[in-house]
C-alpha cells in the first residue's frame, strides 16, 4: 500500500466529518469549497499571511486585521468559540465553517488540531490571490440573519 492509500483508509470521509458538526456551524463549507479553503491556509501560512486559534484570531480582530475566517465545526464545547461569529459579523470580516479541526491544523501547518484560521488581507504578491477573493465572495453571500 501507498502513504496515499493508507491516509485515506485511516481517515474519515467528508460526509463522515460532516455529521460531526456542531449545531453553530452554519455557514458550512461544501466539499469542493473546504478543499479550497485547505489550500488557502496552506498557502497563507507558507507567507506568514494567518492567526491561528481563537486567542490569536480574536486579537487580530481587535487590532483591526481585516481577512476571511476559517473556522472548525467539530468544536466541543461550544463555548470555546461561539463569540466569535458575532465578533466577526460585527467587524464585517466573512467567515466559513469546515468540518474538521485536524485538517484545519493540518493545513495551518501545525500538528495540532486548530479550531479557527484567520487569513488576512494578502498585501501584494499573494500566488493564491484569485482562489483567496473566491471564498471571500462565497463567504459573504451568506446573510445570517436569514436563518
Amino acid at each position: 500500500m501507498s502513504a496515499e492509500n493508507e491516509e485515506k483508509s485511516s481517515s474519515k470521509s467528508y460526509e463522515d466529518r460532516v455529521k460531526a458538526v456542531n449545531v453553530i456551524s452554519k455557514p458550512l463549507a461544501n466539499k469542493k469549497s473546504t478543499k479550497k479553503l485547505h489550500k488557502l491556509v496552506k498557502k497563507a501560512s507558507s507567507i506568514k499571511h494567518i492567526r491561528r486559534g481563537v486567542k490569536e484570531v480574536v486579537k487580530g480582530v481587535r487590532k483591526g486585521e481585516k481577512g476571511l475566517c476559517i473556522l472548525a465545526g467539530d468544536i466541543y464545547p461550544l463555548d470555546v468559540y461561539s463569540h466569535l461569529p458575532v465578533l466577526l459579523e460585527e467587524q464585517d470580516i466573512p467567515y466559513l465553517f469546515v468540518p474538521s479541526k485536524q485538517d484545519l491544523g493540518a493545513a495551518a501547518s501545525t500538528k495540532r488540531p486548530t479550531s479557527c484560521v484567520l487569513v488576512r488581507t494578502p498585501k501584494k504578491e499573494f500566488d493564491a490571490q484569485d482562489l483567496y477573493d473566491t471564498m471571500i465572495k462565497e463567504a459573504k453571500e451568506y446573510d445570517p440573519t436569514s436563518m
